[in-house]
């Protein structure tokens, strides 16, 4: 059981081999991180069994009120609650703190009395409990899937 910045040792028929007018950039973005390997910007975790999961761009930063917050360490904390199935966090432009957060999640489809605006409030404490009160989401939606047609049984 590891985790860490998934690279890839060997090329692929159509893989990218420059950025176009700037190879230098192509070369310190994917080339000299980890030399030797092609560096793709996600993290994995890899079981003790080989099997990997991405947990998310390497990259992907907002930057709050000077506070810099990986948008995976608040996906992590979010899908780890009973009733979410999965979710994801962008940041946007804001006036004051610099980069806002919205949260978009998909609830369980299970019923466990959960109203969608009481879990978004308790995403939002959960949030500023396990990481801090400047991570909680300005903006939460809920997302809506069609169970019917995705899945069966």
């Amino acid at each position: 059981d590891v985790s860490g910045a998934l690279c890839i040792s060997q090329a692929w028929p159509g893989m990218a081999r420059t950025i176009y007018n700037d190879h230098k950039r192509f070369l310190e973005t994917y080339l000299t991180s980890y030399p030797g390997f092609y560096f793709t910007g996600d993290g994995a975790y890899r079981t003790s069994e080989g099997y990997y999961q991405l947990t998310g761009r390497l990259d992907d930063i907002i930057s709050i009120s000077g506070h810099r917050l990986g948008t995976a360490e608040v996906e992590n904390v979010v899908n780890h609650h009973v009733a979410v199935a999965e979710s994801a966090v962008i940041g946007y432009p804001h006036e004051i703190k610099g980069e806002g957060k919205m949260l978009s999640f998909l609830p369980q489809n299970i019923s466990r009395g959960y109203g969608t605006a009481t879990l978004a409030a308790e995403l939002q404490e959960l949030i500023s409990k396990k990481i801090a009160k400047y991570a909680v989401p300005d903006y939460v939606q809920v997302t809506q899937a069609n169970w019917s047609n995705t899945h069966t049984g």
